[in-house]
């Protein structure tokens, strides 16, 4: 008996179409990594959101973050918002969706923006530090450990 494959039942896309498709998810996500990186070496176009409530903020958030709550993110308050930058958001983790609620609303008012994969959790999990307290903080020329990818 031949087994069949589960993984070749749909056969996968052509070079091309795999590249298009791995592009633009690219362009709606980015990593901890990558963000830290960013961050560490003062890249000025980027400005990270958390999208918590504020006092999750204050427990511990990305250091260089600025606090806008999904909830909060009116027509208003992003019109006031630099369309030169991109705005990375983020909030908890992959079972919380207050950063794809941001990025929505920031790309709905005109805004570049990626959401950052795994949110705080990852961030965490890849070994970086968090800020606590009203205070933004910092990753300016922090110096990072390796990337496990």
């Amino acid at each position: 008996m031949t087994a069949t494959s589960l993984v070749l039942d749909i056969p996968p896309a052509r070079p091309d179409q795999s590249a298009s498709a791995m592009r633009e998810k690219l362009s709606l996500h980015t990593d901890a990594w990558d963000l830290a990186m960013d961050l560490a070496n003062g890249i000025e176009e980027i400005i990270v959101i958390d999208t918590r409530r504020h006092d999750h903020y204050i427990a511990g958030h990305i250091p260089g973050a600025i606090s806008l709550p999904h909830g909060e993110m009116t027509a208003e308050r992003l019109a006031l918002l630099d369309r030169s930058r991109v705005y990375i958001s983020y909030c908890d983790g992959i079972g919380c969706n207050g950063s794809t609620w941001g990025a929505f609303k920031l790309a709905s008012a005109g805004l570049r923006v990626k959401e950052l994969l795994g949110g705080l959790d990852f961030w965490k999990r890849d070994g970086h530090p968090v800020a606590t307290g009203p205070s933004v903080g910092s990753l300016r020329n922090h110096t990072l450990t390796s990337c496990g990818c």
